[in-house]
């Protein structure tokens, strides 16, 4: 991870980089400036070149005018048309205008009757309509296709001996000729508009490139234009026409206003300031080199005194703390800063080395504490996990490290996550975590913030211890309590409605009412006192003081006599017992606790067995051993049961949908009965038939045989 500040320039480059950055502020807010002012004069220059031109135009058109209307005079003042005119003969009047048209520049000769009746027309074609003018001279604007033409006319009267005879129209067209007669007379270009649309232009015959973007020239009349034309830039004024030339009466009033366009090419101007701004640009780089080269040796000459100091101050950081920072700096501060880093870390030599003699006496501690460790920042990742932690959960330090923790630890009892039912500091609460696939635990667990909540690094460290086996043996004992409860309540009432039926009504009952109710105080005081006998047992095996004192019996008596005890338990349930005892040796047993371990088996096999079925007692001769085996017909016992059968407060389910009751000690106490006297328990389930027999157990155990040896009386 980067160190704070090893990211910023160093002092080399910023000095470099200042020089730099001054020479070219220096120069921009003294070029530009002065770039501007020059491009604003030859802006100026050509603008009023332009003006220049515009009223050289206005000169051109009013000698054109004057020209025009000066010729229509001289036709009106020859005798010849005044001659002509009053016998209306269009052919005479044709070849007379024809001859007057020649050498003169119109395009177009007209004579009208006083009516306004057209009678002859050489030239260019215009139409009749124009015999209806009354003004002396104008523009007029014929309407075509694909664009109208616009004619520069001037009309004057025929009078004989002091009478109207008719109207005589000379026209000049402003079609291109006209306009490159006035670009050459005027050293601009000149274009002639119409609604947008060229309709004469010097610029031969090519349109412009864009649609001129048009600046209205504050205070004046005109207004300019910038556009392109053949590729090169131009600086215009548009004039109307009707600033020019009057209108001719007779020009239609629906057209629009020719625009009359006077441009100056201004291609030398952009080169010019072009080539001002290059030089401009190169004397800033010159500039910005020179001032890099002289940056960069000032730079040197500052910095190397402070590249040493900041070596041996990395060197230092890097746990080097006894390198001399000793510096040939000429500078006093950089002495006085090198003098106090070799201070700076002789004292954190020290330090560090008080803080590694406490960091590994709490390495120590934390490591011996039991309880396991685990702090957390504010995002919930675990940033530590003590060697307790480890222990606890199984998981290993370098796989935590930096993980969520809600990832790590899931909730059994709830769908919130970890890091939301954690307890509040100061408080403590029991969580029950799945840590693996297959394994629970249950801590009991605290908290405590490490700095106060509002800081940007708050963690919170929590301690907690597994109490699962805790947990367990607290459930174990709550079933216990209300099982045995259940034991002693059902035959002790039982009993008490006995007691009371035989108080009561005792010599009202028959001999038979009198027999069931004795055999139902039998059983349960046989129960009560087969329950008390399991705990007794098992409290003996719980403090170690259980015992056993086998000497020679016979095994087929402790299989009667168990048999003859619980028979009147089996009857009330309609169970049958068949005993199946070959002729048996003696065994080297305590033949009450053998009893009593039969006893077991028999109330487990009539609790778990349907009413009416058999249950089997069957005593077999294996080797040096005894088996007795217990039969029933319940629903067997899942293999995987098998090996934690035998253990304390361990029960099966009936299979037979009936809730069964226990404290869970019956086989506990077999298994350390049978053991303490030499023998073996298991279980099995029988055998099918394949036919649709009955199912059920097999619970077994053996007897040691008696040294004595000889085959005993059964």
């Amino acid at each position: 991870m980067n160190q704070p500040g090893l990211e910023r320039p160093s002092l080399f480059s910023q000095i470099t980089l200042a020089f730099v950055s001054l020479v070219l502020l220096t120069a921009i807010i003294a070029g530009l400036p002065a770039l501007w002012l020059i491009r604003e004069q030859q802006q100026r220059q050509a603008w009023s070149q332009v003006k220049q031109g515009s009223q050289a135009v206005r000169a051109l058109y009013t000698a054109r005018q004057n020209e025009v209307v000066g010729l229509a005079t001289l036709m009106t003042e020859r005798p010849t048309l005044q001659a002509l005119l009053p016998q209306a003969r269009p052919a005479s009047l044709a070849s007379y205008l024809d001859n007057l048209r020649t050498g003169t520049n119109v395009d177009a000769m007209l004579i009208c009757d006083s009516r306004g009746v057209l009678l002859a027309q050489v030239g260019a074609d215009l139409p009749a309509t124009v015999c209806e003018a009354g003004k002396k001279a104008g523009y007029y604007v014929v309407p075509g296709s694909p664009t109208p033409h616009v004619w520069l006319l001037a009309a004057q009267p025929v009078a004989s001996a002091g009478v109207p005879q008719g109207l005589a129209i000379v026209g000049e067209r402003m079609d291109r000729e006209f306009a490159v007669e006035i670009s050459d007379q005027t050293g601009l270009q000149h274009t002639l508009f119409l609604l947008d649309a060229q309709i004469a232009s010097s610029l031969q015959d090519e349109a412009t490139d864009a649609k001129p973007l048009r600046e209205i020239a504050p205070g004046g009349d005109m207004e300019r234009v910038t556009f392109t034309a053949n590729a090169k830039p131009y600086y215009a004024e548009q004039i109307a026409l009707t600033d020019l030339l009057p209108r001719f009466d007779t020009m239609p009033s629906d057209l629009a206003i020719p625009q009359v366009e006077v441009a100056l090419a201004v291609t030398d101007l952009i080169r010019t300031q072009q080539r001002l701004a290059g030089a401009l640009i190169i004397s800033v780089l010159g500039a910005i080199v020179v001032g890099l080269v002289l940056g960069a040796f000032l730079a040197r000459r500052i910095n190397r005194p402070l590249a040493r100091l900041a070596d041996a101050a990395a060197a230092l950081s890097h746990g080097t703390l006894d390198t001399s920072l000793a510096s040939e700096a000429r500078v006093r501060e950089v002495a006085l800063v090198a003098r106090a880093l070799e201070n700076a870390g002789r004292d954190l030599q020290r330090t560090l080395a008080d803080l590694q003699r406490e960091k590994g006496w709490t390495d120590h501690l934390l490591a011996a504490i039991v309880e396991g460790i685990m702090t957390l920042d504010r995002q919930g990742r675990i940033v530590f996990f003590s060697a307790g932690a480890e222990r606890i959960t199984g998981w290993r330090r370098e796989a935590v490290i930096g993980q969520p923790c809600d990832h790590i630890f899931k909730a059994v009892e709830t769908e919130e996550p970890f890091s939301r039912i954690l307890p509040t500091p100061g408080h403590r609460q029991k969580i029950t975590l799945l840590i693996a696939p297959d394994r629970m635990v249950t801590l009991d667990m605290t908290s405590a913030t490490l700095l106060p909540s509002a800081a940007d690094q708050a963690r919170l460290a929590l301690v907690f211890r597994d109490v699962s086996q805790e947990e367990s043996v607290h459930r174990l004992i709550g079933h216990f309590l209300a099982n045995i409860t259940h034991e002693f309540r059902t035959p002790l009432s039982a009993a008490a409605a006995s007691v009371e039926l035989l108080r009561d009504q005792a010599p009202d009952l028959s001999l038979s009412e009198l027999q069931e109710l004795l055999t139902s105080l039998h059983l349960g005081i046989v129960g009560l006192q087969n329950l008390v006998d399991n705990l007794l047992e098992g409290a003996s095996i719980e403090v170690g003081r259980f015992r056993v004192y086998p000497r020679p019996c016979d095994p087929a008596r402790i299989i009667t006599e168990v048999v003859q005890t619980m028979q009147p338990l089996l009857d009330k349930r309609g169970q049958r017992i068949i005993t199946e005892m070959p002729p048996l040796p003696q065994v080297h047993a305590d033949m009450r606790r053998s009893q009593q371990a039969l006893i077991n088996l028999l109330s487990n096999a009539s609790k778990y067995g349907l009413d009416g079925a058999e249950i089997s007692v069957s005593a077999t001769v294996a080797e040096s051993h005894v088996r007795v085996a217990v039969s029933d017909q319940g629903p067997g016992v899942s293999p995987e049961l098998w090996q934690d059968l035998f253990r304390r407060f361990r029960r099966i389910d009936s299979g037979n949908g009936d809730a069964q009751y226990g404290v869970g000690l019956g086989l506990s106490v077999v298994k350390a009965i049978v053991e303490a006297q030499g023998g073996a328990v298991g279980v099995e389930n029988r055998a099918d038939d394949g036919e649709g027999g009955p199912a059920g157990a097999i619970f077994w155990f053996t007897l040691p045989i008696a040294m004595s040896g000889g085959q005993d009386k059964p």
